[in-house]
């Protein structure tokens, strides 16, 4: 798989070539003045693949899952270590819904305008009817800087975690609840649990037109036509 070896700060100088969603991504991290790192290469659809890209971006790529419960009326995109095991009991109990399975790949593109192996929370911003809530791990929460693709996994960035917005949660989106996966020790942030301790509220926000970063007054009309990053799959 070839990696463009440079890591370059913020969008392409020239984007033909890339896809729309791509650039409505690159769009609104400038509308909202968030600085990050990118860098390019061919498509991440494997654990190795991921690791050499990581190798170059200086920072690990978010799993991301995107579930929704038996009854397919709620859905979710978690955001966790990559090395992080998920079990899908223990987050069900945490939210309280009936056993969360991963959604289905027409569901991602339906809400979130991405197809498996691409999964990111910029997809958010293509969420306009707020039918998907972000969960977020407390491990992601506490790192520095998180990577994530632009809705293609034939880049990824780097960026401040503080610059997912932790302080504004959209009318849309009531129940705050924060992420929650076993630690990757044996030992229990919550006692007897075996899930990490909730921050509340929800580390990350859904404002009226999508994502909402820390610092953004207003979110831009920016209109829409298993691996880090995977789907129903993984990410």
């Amino acid at each position: 798989m070839y990696i463009d070896p440079v890591r370059y700060e913020g969008r392409p100088g020239n984007v033909s070539g890339r896809l729309e969603k791509e650039q409505r991504c690159y769009a609104l991290l400038d509308k909202l003045q968030i600085s990050y790192a990118r860098v390019d290469h061919e498509h991440a659809d494997t654990i190795e693949a991921c690791e050499a890209v990581e190798q170059v971006l200086g920072e690990k790529i978010c799993k991301n899952l995107f579930l929704c419960n038996r009854q397919k009326t709620q859905f979710y995109l978690l955001m966790l270590e990559g090395e992080k095991v998920f079990k899908t009991k223990d987050l069900s109990k945490q939210l309280g819904v009936a056993r969360l399975s991963f959604a289905d790949p027409a569901d991602m593109k339906k809400y979130l305008d991405i197809t498996p192996g691409s999964v990111s929370v910029l997809g958010l911003m293509n969420d306009k009817e707020h039918q998907v809530k972000l969960l977020i791990d407390e491990e992601v929460l506490d790192s520095e800087y998180f990577g994530c693709h632009p809705c293609i996994n034939t880049s990824s960035l780097r960026m401040r975690t503080a610059d997912l917005d932790a302080g504004h949660f959209h009318a849309g989106h009531p129940d705050k609840i924060s992420a929650c996966c076993p630690p990757r020790t044996d030992h229990c942030r919550s006692a007897g649990t075996g899930i990490s301790n909730v921050k509340q509220p929800l580390a990350a926000s859904l404002c009226g037109k999508g994502l909402s970063f820390k610092n953004a007054r207003n979110f831009p009309e920016i209109s829409s036509n298993s691996t880090p990053g995977n789907s129903a799959a993984t990410a």
